[in-house]
């Protein structure tokens, strides 16, 4: 889950990475309080943020950037305290931050985060269909050998597979349990190895496993050519990028605001992400002009 990840990538990052303000060039500029915008401290947050952020400067609004804030107790909390206005996040965990159970169903796990969080001043808006979740990744010379596309495929070489993944997948429930008890699955072997890092790439890549557990939206996915397979009986709980949003900001401006905050989330979608992933840390390129290309790209800016 999420909270993994921002260990691996950067919870050591608990410094403020860019502040910025900047005014939008189509448009008149709106009046009222800047918008500032925060991230989680590992790169797919930051480039989300940075994707609200000239969304909202292409419509007026003044945005201070506040990227790579720490990890979710920093920046949830800040959130809450009026320190950040607007910060990206996962639904599923941070319905768990907040003491709720997320399920596989987006609507009734963002339902739940809403109420849980509006007690705090926190309005959350519509979640895109991105998700950044466990998933699990076959090479696509494995898929084709084996006419595997869904998690259930496996099945059928129940015993002959190895599964590879971090230490403590043999005790998480979204992890080798849940593959035992959802799906029915059994393997010749599980090999601990790192959480979606570079010790399982290579050793899928080297077919020393068979099946890997990845972050669904890891650019190394379509960098390598993996296939994720679908998880057609929902192990995963809901995990889809959401704008969280300071209640009074969302009372200052209305839904001219939100509007544009959502007009983003019905646009962006996981293949989208894996690729602007790909692109930033693979690649090398800049996430600024990554961000911009994809507003671009869907008409959101011009």
């Amino acid at each position: 889950m999420r909270s993994h990840r921002n260990l691996v990538i950067g919870a050591m990052l608990l410094a403020v990475a860019l502040v910025a303000a900047a005014c939008s060039s189509g448009g008149d500029t709106k009046d009222g309080t800047p918008i500032i915008v925060g991230s989680a401290n590992f790169g797919e947050s930051a480039l989300v943020a940075e994707i609200y952020a000239q969304a909202l400067e292409a419509e007026g609004y003044t945005v201070v950037r506040k990227l790579n804030t720490g990890n979710r107790e920093i920046y949830a909390t800040a959130l809450e305290a009026g320190e950040l206005h607007l910060v990206p996040e996962y639904v599923g965990s941070a319905l768990s931050f907040k003491g709720g159970v997320p399920t596989a169903n987006t609507d009734s796990t963002t339902s739940d985060l809403r109420a849980a969080w509006a007690i705090d001043g926190v309005t959350v808006l519509n979640p895109a269909l991105a998700q950044d979740k466990n998933g699990f990744v076959v090479t696509a010379a494995t898929a084709a050998d084996l006419g595997l596309s869904s998690v259930s495929d496996l099945a059928a070489f129940n015993g002959t597979l190895v599964f590879g993944g971090p230490p403590e997948c043999p005790e998480r429930e979204f992890c080798l349990p849940g593959l035992e008890s959802v799906y029915g699955l059994s393997f010749a072997e599980f090999k601990a190895l790192d959480v979606g890092g570079p010790l399982t790439v290579a050793a899928l890549e080297g077919d020393e496993i068979q099946l890997a557990l990845l972050f669904t939206s890891d650019g190394v996915i379509a960098s390598k050519g993996f296939v994720l397979l679908d998880d057609d009986k929902g192990l995963q709980p809901a995990e889809n990028v959401v704008p969280v949003v300071l209640t009074s900001i969302v009372d200052e401006y209305g839904t001219s605001f939100t509007d544009v905050l959502n007009k983003v989330s019905a646009k962006l979608t996981t293949a989208d992400l894996t690729l602007m992933n790909k692109l930033t840390g693979y690649d090398g390129e800049d996430p600024v002009q990554v961000a911009a290309d994809w507003l671009k790209s869907v008409g959101i800016t011009k």
